[in-house]
């Protein structure tokens, strides 16, 4: 049995770490936007934003706590300080919107309508704020950031 400890784990930034998390996001959405018009069941549309729903959420908390947090002073000179906060819990709602929906039509543009959503987020945190991130944060501060991330998600424990 493999036997790894987070002290036995390469430093990772952050930053770094979040774009792997990006990166399984955006196969996510491009398996969810091929699929979507082939479903046949509102069970089936409300199954695949239940699992976008149970992924992003953990991740959009980890952004605001561990990484958007540090960066405010920043966002708050851009003007966009309640943006990031505000764009998460936006896909948040309208993914939570999907399991109100009553028909199959509705529930297909409400998750597709989150999907492009957390795409366009996505976008602009990998553009700008990854980037600024490792402009205005030490590097020491980035991995530490990372290191906090590996204890949240207790990630080491599960190889």
């Amino acid at each position: 049995m493999l036997s790894v400890t987070i002290e036995s784990i390469d430093a990772m930034k952050i930053t770094d770490v979040l774009r792997a998390e990006h990166a399984v996001f955006h196969n996510l959405f491009d398996h969810i936007e091929t699929a979507v018009p082939h479903l046949k069941t509102l069970a089936e549309v409300k199954g695949l934003a239940t699992v976008v729903d149970k992924l992003h959420g953990p991740h959009s908390k980890t952004e605001d706590d561990l990484f958007i947090e540090p960066l405010e002073p920043y966002f708050d000179q851009m003007g966009q300080k309640e943006t990031f906060h505000a764009e998460h819990e936006h896909i948040e709602a309208t993914l939570i919107k999907v399991q109100t929906a009553r028909t199959l039509k509705d529930a297909k543009k409400i998750l597709l309508t989150a999907i492009a959503a957390s795409r366009k987020h996505f976008d602009k945190e990998e553009r700008i704020v990854f980037p600024l991130a490792e402009r205005v944060l030490k590097a020491n501060t980035l991995n530490k950031l990372g290191e906090e991330w590996l204890h949240r998600r207790d990630v080491a424990k599960h190889w």
